[in-house]
This record gives C-alpha cells, structure tokens and sequence, in this order.
C-alpha cells in the first residue's frame, strides 16, 4: 500500500524514515515528482528500476541539498562551478566525473565514470534531504517511458502499490525536467528542460554544443521514445485530421491547448498535464495531434519530450 504523506514535519520525518530503510518515496521538486531511493543502497535503487520498469542502461539523476554535498560524491570543474554558483538550487543536473569511494551505488550511474547531480529548489524537497541526511537517486516517479507527474495523483496512477509513499506538495512551478548539462572541459547540452539553454550561453559566455546519443545514453532522459502516452502522436499539426484530438498552441486552436497565448512557460507548465488527459480522451489506439512549438527557450524542452512522445515504440 502507498501512502500519502503531509508536507509538514511529521509527513518530512516518516520520508525520512522510510528511505533510510530502503523504502521508495516519491517527492516534488520544481520540475516535478521525483521517486526518491537512498543512492547508496543497491538494493534500493533496484527498486527503483523495478517500480517504474525502467532499462538499466539508463542512469538515474543523484539529488543533493547544496554544493557542498555534491563536491562528496563528485569532482566539480570550473565551468559547472560556475554554473552551480548561478543555477543551484533549480532546474540543472551537471553530469560530473564520480569521485573514488563516493559511496554511490554502481546502479545509480549504469556503469559509467559520471554521475548526474542536481540541487533541486523546491523547499520540500530540500527540507526531506536534509531530514534524511543523504543522496537520494530520484528520476521522474512514474512507469519507464509515460509522462511525467507533475501531482501527487499523478505519482499514485501510475505507481500506487509499488512504492511506500508519496509526498504531498502540491503541483509543481516548472513542469518540465530539469536540463542536463555536461560542463567540463566544454559545455554541452544533454537534453533540455526547465533551464533554457540561452541562459547557460549567457552564464557561461560561450555557445552550448548539443550531443548525445539516444541508443546508449551517456545521462538521464535520452531515450528516443520515452515520456509516451499510449495513444499515437503526429507533431506540427495546424489542423486534427480524421480520428485526432488536436492539441493547440497559440494560434492553432484544439480541444486542448498547451497555451491558447502562445506563452512557452504555461506550455511547458501545462505539457505532461495536456498529454495525460489527451491520451484519456482518445482512449485505447487514440490518435492525438501538436500544433507547433517555436524551438526556442523553453520550446526546446517541449519539442524534444513531444519528438519522444512521437518516436516509434519497440
């Protein structure tokens, strides 16, 4: 049975206590519900591999409450230091090089010398890794490859009886996941989300590469089909064609709308949301349609978790 834990300092404490015994609690953060489980403890994040059926090759983001938590676990460059100085706490995970004897289980990294970091904003979640005192490996807290929860009713759809609880904080601000970010010795985009990569240009003072490989991925989140709802997806869509839900976007109007302004901050807002409830109105072999998203800012982020929705399944 999964139970839902208040956002008060009893609900804090008995998550506390449940991770420390290798239990699995889902929590919100600025972007959303992460599936928190002790990085530390093998057989904790096996669990969390097995609650949301998730391919082992896949590394898993290691959540910390400041920088000098994750200076314990990993070398820090000057480039992500810089950017840690100017991001943390909020949307950004450095991939950095894993320190000797850091503790981390070898699950969390799926074999790779890096470990994906991040100091999330959200006062919940910085309140429970304080509480627990720890590491926590959090990906997105929902089944492999569905849409991301961005309310703990959410988390419960998709993993009630598979994890102990869930934390309640409400909705999440963001919306999207955060940005993965290799820093050091040059920077380069891993995959986009809620920090804009004209932000890190302009921190930085140098133009973001992009790279990554979709078949072995080298971080979190690069799975070419992933954050897919059951039904199909066709993307630049002005119009729904025969047997469609036509989501809309600014001027493109739909049974559903990711923002009937055009404004990219309500539509990364609203993304995963939209996705869940056209994927329950098209019903089993829907059909749903994507107006178009500039590919810019936050549209990045929401094109790229809509060409994932769109990706062919295997």
């Amino acid at each position: 049975m999964t139970v839902t834990l208040p956002p008060d300092a009893e609900g804090i404490t008995e998550a506390a206590r449940l991770l420390a015994t290798g239990e699995l609690v889902a929590f919100p953060t600025e972007t959303v519900y992460g599936l928190g489980g002790d990085a530390r403890d093998d057989r904790a994040v096996a669990r969390i591999y097995e609650a949301k059926g998730r391919p082992s090759f896949n590394p898993l983001i290691v959540h910390l409450p400041d920088l000098v938590a994750v200076e314990r676990i990993a070398h820090v460059g000057p480039k992500a230091r810089m950017l840690a100085q100017a991001f943390w706490p909020g949307p950004l995970t450095l991939v950095l090089p894993l320190r000797d004897g850091a503790g981390i289980s070898p699950l969390v990294t799926a074999g790779l010398e890096t470990v994906a970091v991040r100091v999330p904003e959200h006062p919940l979640a910085q309140r429970l890794l304080r509480a627990f005192g720890g590491p926590l490996a959090a990906p997105s807290a929902n089944p492999s490859g569905r849409v991301s929860p961005t309310q703990a009713r959410h988390v419960l759809e998709g993993l009630a009886g598979r994890i102990a609880a869930v934390l309640d904080g409400g909705p999440c601000a963001v919306g999207l996941e955060s940005t993965i970010l290799l820093a050091d010795p040059e920077p380069v985009l891993l995959r986009p989300g809620g920090l804009p990569v004209e932000a890190v240009e302009a921190a930085l003072g140098v133009t973001v590469a992009t790279g990554g490989d979709a078949g072995k991925p080298t971080s979190p989140g690069q799975l070419a089909s992933h954050y897919a709802p059951e039904a199909l997806v066709r993307l630049g869509a002005s119009e729904a064609r025969d047997g469609e839900l036509l989501v809309g976007f600014g001027t493109v109007k739909g049974t559903l709308t990711l923002s009937d302004s055009g404004d990219l901050v309500e539509a990364a807002s609203r993304l995963f949301q939209t996705l869940r409830e056209a994927d329950r109105l098209t019903g089993p072999g829907g059909r749903i349609a994507f107006a178009p998203v500039p590919e810019t800012g936050l549209g990045r982020a929401i094109n790229d978790r809509l060409r994932r929705a769109a990706a062919p399944r295997g």
